[in-house]
């Protein structure tokens, strides 16, 4: 089956979604003239805009809202040949059938997909060695092959192929203030010590730490110095300014709770260097091709194998050591091990060699 026009379906968090898009990006390849739809959470939607792969961002939020056949109903209006649930749903799964999407694609490992899909795929994403990028075309890789002639067969794009993928581009926004926060005679660093539960954290103190070396560094890089900034969002600001965060990381601008996601992405777009933990705004500064350090923990699933950034200038940083006491813990001493000396040191050598420029 070659496809007209597929609806991929992933309602979970931003980074997850960032990490569907050069699925996105595959299928275009494979099929040039395909029409891609995303159905995803609303906090998603300004993700879903600046890829140039989708052409149609369909909100499950609504569409969740209505009753089973007004839901089927608006669902069948799109059009779809193809639904692939890249993200498990129970209930769209079900909303798919009674819209009458001939074809519907999931993994073996939800019993409901039996019941509701009529292409199983054998994928099992929990002790997977895949990246989770790589998982998300695995679940595709059936269509993908129809793609493909006999000389030129389907085979799993490389990690390093992944970032020309992405087809994601920061909006140019008419707000001037978000990119005027910078100042481009500096290397402006973005710190995202928060990540909403999402990942493992490096611990407060750790981040504070960086941000008052990077700040006070005298020298800088070439000439420059750092400029830092502390993102997240107002809730994560407010917690930020109770516990004492900004006295400690000293000379820091606080830009909590000021961007919508627009705002935000054009906000990293203009900055120079992003780190963070295993979170949204990690995987968006590796798509923009920006100076990424992620700091993570070596767990499974958690590690980098599976959720790694994954951009032309993003690097990790991870304990070398097969540990899992941490795994049922709140506190991970596997993630505050890692030395600020670490961090700074790989954040100056990739400035250096990426040579950026004002």
């Amino acid at each position: 089956m070659k496809p007209k026009h597929v609806i991929l379906s992933r309602t979970d968090s931003i980074g997850d979604v960032m990490l569907t898009l050069p699925l996105a990006g595959l299928l275009k390849q494979s099929f040039p003239d395909v029409r891609i739809s995303f159905l995803g959470m609303p906090y998603t939607r300004d993700i879903i805009k600046s890829c140039s792969h989708v052409d149609e961002f369909i909100d499950w939020q609504e569409l969740k809202e209505l009753n089973t056949e007004d839901s089927a109903k608006q669902l069948r209006a799109v059009g779809a040949d193809l639904i692939i649930h890249v993200f498990p749903n129970r209930q769209i799964s079900r909303i798919a059938v009674k819209a009458g999407i001939p074809n519907r694609m999931g993994s073996t490992g939800r019993w409901y997909h039996w019941l509701d899909c009529n292409i199983l795929v054998p994928l099992s994403r929990k002790n997977s060695e895949f990246h989770e990028a790589i998982l998300n075309i695995k679940l595709a890789a059936p269509v993908l092959k129809k793609g493909q002639s006999e000389e030129n067969q389907f085979r799993l794009p490389t990690l390093n192929e992944i970032p020309a993928l992405y087809g994601f581009t920061a909006p140019k926004l008419s707000d001037h203030s978000v990119a005027g926060l910078l100042d481009h005679d500096y290397v402006n660093v973005i710190l995202h010590p928060r990540s909403k539960g999402s990942a493992r954290e490096w611990g407060l103190n750790n981040y504070a730490n960086l941000a008052r070396r990077l700040s006070e560094n005298a020298h800088g890089i070439n000439g420059r110095k750092f400029k830092v900034f502390i993102t997240g969002t107002r809730v994560e600001g407010d917690m930020l300014h109770k516990e004492g965060f900004f006295e400690l990381a000293g000379n820091v601008s606080d830009v909590t709770g000021m961007f919508s996601l627009s705002q935000f992405i054009e906000f990293i777009d203009s900055s120079d260097v992003l780190v963070a933990g295993s979170t949204g705004p990690l995987h968006i500064a590796s798509a923009l091709g920006k100076i990424v350090v992620g700091l993570y923990p070596p767990i499974k699933p958690m590690h980098p194998g599976r959720w790694a950034p994954l951009g032309t200038n993003a690097a990790y940083t991870v304990k070398d050591i097969e540990c899992e006491k941490c795994r049922k813990l709140n506190e991970c001493e596997c993630m505050k091990s890692i030395t600020v000396d670490q961090v700074q040191q790989k954040i100056v050598a990739m400035v250096l060699n990426t040579n950026l420029k004002k």
